[in-house]
């Protein structure tokens, strides 16, 4: 299963990366808006949303990439590794 995760900390990224390898998914995690985040994000199984932490650009961009490949989304206001571990306890 691939996952991509918006938003986040920084110095979390590689403990976010480990959380979904255990549940035997692929992670890839954007903490900060880079210009070309629209191509980057791909075609995931599943996008996570830390919406804390992620800036109102990263959101209306990850929306409307996952509206447009059909990809599910998941809502989180906390961007905890225990937040992480509860939406892989549902999906994967």
């Amino acid at each position: 299963m691939s996952i991509v995760i918006i938003g986040g900390h920084e110095r979390m990224e590689t403990q976010y990366k480990q959380i979904c390898k255990k549940y035997k998914c692929k992670a890839k995690v954007f903490t900060k808006m880079k210009g070309n985040l629209k191509e980057q994000i791909g075609k995931p199984d599943l996008m996570i949303l830390f919406t804390a932490t992620a800036s109102h650009k990263m959101v209306h961009c990850a929306v409307a990439e996952s509206e447009r490949n059909h990809t599910r989304i998941e809502r989180c206001h906390s961007s905890s590794a225990s937040a992480l571990k509860g939406i892989l306890e549902q999906y994967a």
